[in-house]
């Protein structure tokens, strides 16, 4: 295992600076998918990321807005390099990452705290009734009560589940674990 220097560290706290661009209550850091920078010479660095899914549609935006922030920081050449493995998971999103997904009126995934693949079920849409809230409840980032519905598996963009709380009978955003 390779110590990062200084410099690295630095970078690395630079890259993940940048807000990501469907979330930007969250910087990329926060969200957990910047992963390592690496010097490759004087002024030239790689930057390891990891998307939420294969097929992220905001890759290159992420990665045109982290080379500029290293170039602006006085990296000539900055390579960013799409990692997928050790995949990403809800899991990577730290606690202030999901702080502020809560206080933004987003639901925060579940913690998973498993190795390999997530489980994947289809069971009922409610996740808890008025005054007996399952412990695998999705709270209402509004009122927290654990008297959801799923209203469609898919919301403004696919990590995301749109539900509603029966409750305060507002519709809500989930970001869904994986």
């Amino acid at each position: 295992m390779v110590t990062a220097t200084a410099l690295e560290t630095e970078l690395l706290e630079l890259a993940g600076s940048v807000p990501d661009p469907e979330l930007p209550v969250l910087t990329l850091h926060e969200l957990g998918v910047v992963r390592a920078v690496h010097l490759t010479g004087a002024d030239a660095v790689e930057v390891d990321l990891t998307p939420t899914y294969t097929g992220c549609p905001a890759v290159e935006t992420m990665s045109a807005d982290i080379a500029q922030v290293l170039r602006a920081h006085g990296m000539r050449e900055v390579t960013v390099r799409t990692v997928l493995t050790p995949a990403w998971s809800t899991d990577d999103i730290t606690p202030e990452g999901r702080r502020k997904l809560q206080q933004s009126g987003i639901a925060p995934p579940r913690t998973q705290h498993t190795a390999g693949p997530v489980a994947l079920t289809l069971g009922p849409t409610r996740t808890g009734d008025a005054g007996d809230p399952a412990p695998e409840a999705i709270r209402c980032p509004h009122c927290d009560s654990a008297d959801t519905e799923l209203l469609s598996r898919f919301s403004s963009t696919a990590c995301k589940a749109l539900r509603r709380c029966l409750a305060c009978r507002e519709p809500f955003d989930h970001f869904k674990e994986l």
